[in-house]
């Protein structure tokens, strides 16, 4: 039997499941209430709120006893390569995703509950960047872009849908992203030429709601910033999630470079809507308004940072906010409601592309920046001077806390005739000889970017881990040497570590079961949970004679 005629006949079986698991009580579901709430004892979405703040209301392990978290349990995933999702914790039950698969967790002791795994996909393993949760379903997308729900209690199949074509060189790993009655989803694919889109899908039967293109059609507005090779292959992918403001019904989310790479001569003009913040409509799915980092990039810097959502005083005045640190080396200062460019500054200190920006945000290019088929160092690095390392945000502290990479790469270019989908990318860059990158957590001022305190990492430039804030007054974080590391968020002053011994590509969450607070991280192929110390308890020894 094909693929494809297995998940038909699964759809089938699937609905008769459905059927029967929704006699079962609706105590304990995911509510889109609960998520709006923002993280307390459960951490419900990929940022743990629709904010993206990353803050935990938590407090349980603070300042004055971090320095006493212990392991309590691991669990190693078999098939795990690259683990690059952030667990979902919900009424005690952890759920972690992996390519092509859902394992479900006891929260408290790490023993397996249940797992799916989907073998039937085209184009075999990719990166999966964790799960969704709503109701009482746990979503999460194939390698070959269907979108799955599960039952979160059993791992029943409830349905599923592909939403994009891997003949069209599409792949997916994105988190879905769950709010009211709907998941919304993405694409991988953009640095071989796949057009982007975003597409939302009924939470109860996986129907498209909408599809929203990032890279505009023939004849719409837009278009004439693309050239005739590359409009229908622009690239603007969405592999990463975003975040949401429930109360202008509003959608922030990143999109991706444009295709090819490094090469911009086959797309003259500014390449809408490549590397840019895109607010949409959380029901029809038009789009509100569009803010482009960076036109024409020729670097490779997708705009996949989280937007932050912050409600702040700006200039005297009470403003809803939403805040990047892109990859471009830029800090960024948007009005949510109407996209109108605030302010923006470097977060690193070594950038050569741009000497700045202009009043409108765009940035202002240095000459001989652009990529040569001989070569030119450009800072920063393609890895871009963040990524999509988790940033979090603490209203205690006022403080952001990001990611940066100090860096720089040799970049290089290539006019070959673009052909999608072979992973033509224009060329790229890399490290240049005897150069040294370094890896910074660096808390921002949100409102001016103004860098307040920053911790160095060593290590060898490879982690993608971000932050975690927390109520106890603690920045949690994964650094370059595979470690899980707390900070003082007031001061960055070190409080505390631990070596996982394996590389890190997600971002710490922290959630509390009874009355015990835990602190996780997925490494490359392990879950890691931590918690405070607590004394073994003496068992009395009972002496016995023997009998005679």
């Amino acid at each position: 039997m094909s693929g494809s005629a297995a998940r038909r006949r699964l759809a089938v079986t699937s609905a008769l499941i459905a059927s029967v698991l929704a006699a079962f009580p609706a105590a304990s579901q995911v509510k889109y209430e609960d998520i709006l709430r923002g993280p307390g004892k459960d951490w419900l979405t990929y940022a743990g709120d629709y904010s993206a703040q990353r803050h935990s209301a938590l407090t349980q392990i603070n300042t004055g006893n971090v320095s006493s978290l212990v392991p309590k349990w691991v669990y190693h995933i078999e098939v795990g390569r690259r683990l690059s999702a952030i667990p979902l914790v919900h009424d005690g039950i952890m759920y972690v995703g992996n390519s092509n698969e859902v394992h479900a967790l006891d929260a408290v002791s790490g023993r397996k509950i249940w797992h799916y795994r989907q073998e039937d996909v085209e184009g075999g393993s990719r990166a999966n960047r964790g799960v969704g949760l709503l109701d009482d379903s746990v979503f999460f997308v194939t390698g070959d872009c269907y979108l799955v729900a599960l039952h979160r209690k059993t791992g029943a199949l409830l349905w599923n849908h592909q939403y994009a074509d891997p003949a069209r060189g599409y792949h997916c790993t994105v988190a879905p992203f769950a709010f009211k009655d709907r998941v919304v989803v993405g694409v991988s694919g953009g640095d071989s030429g796949a057009r982007g889109f975003l597409t939302a899908h009924s939470a109860k039967t996986g129907e498209e709601l909408w599809r929203l293109w990032t890279v505009p059609a023939k004849g719409e507005f837009g278009a004439d910033t693309w050239g005739p090779k590359t409009l229908d292959w622009g690239g603007a992918a969405t592999w990463m999630s975003g975040s949401y403001d429930p109360d202008l019904n509003t959608l922030y989310w990143g999109t991706g470079n444009p295709w090819p790479d490094f090469y911009g001569g086959d797309r003259p003009g500014d390449n809408l809507y490549s590397d840019s913040l895109i607010a949409v409509d959380g029901d029809s799915g038009e789009m509100k308004w569009y803010f482009q980092f960076t036109p024409h990039d020729v670097w490779d810097w997708d705009a996949q940072e989280f937007p932050v959502l912050l409600d702040l005083p700006y200039q005297g005045e009470d403003r809803k906010l939403v805040v990047q640190a892109n990859r471009n080396g830029f800090y960024y200062v948007l009005d949510r409601v109407s996209g109108e460019f605030l302010h923006a500054n470097p977060f690193i200190d070594q950038l050569t592309w741009a000497s700045g920006v202009d009043k409108n945000g765009r940035p202002i290019l240095v000459e001989g920046q652009a990529p040569q088929p001989g070569g030119v160092e450009v800072c920063p690095t393609v890895r871009g001077a963040s990524n999509y390392m988790s940033p979090s945000f603490n209203p205690n502290t006022g403080l952001l806390y990001i990611i940066a990479l100090e860096g720089c790469d040799i970049y290089t270019s290539s006019a070959r005739e673009p052909v999608p989908m072979v992973g033509f990318a224009g060329t790229g860059g890399e490290k240049p000889p005897r150069h040294s990158n370094q890896f910074y957590l660096r808390a921002l001022n949100p409102t001016t970017g103004e860098r307040v305190w920053e911790y160095p990492m060593t290590g060898p430039t490879i982690m993608w881990a971000g932050t975690l804030s927390t109520e106890g007054g603690i920045v949690f974080f994964g650094d370059d040497d595979h470690h899980l590391v707390a900070l003082e968020a007031k001061t960055g002053e070190h409080l505390w570590h631990f070596n996982v011994g394996q590389q890190l590509f997600t971002s710490p969450i922290t959630y509390m079961v009874g009355d015990k607070q835990y602190v996780t991280l997925v490494s490359q192929t392990d879950v890691f949970t931590f918690g405070l110390f607590e004394p073994v308890k003496q068992v009395p020894v009972i002496k016995r004679t023997r009998e005679k």
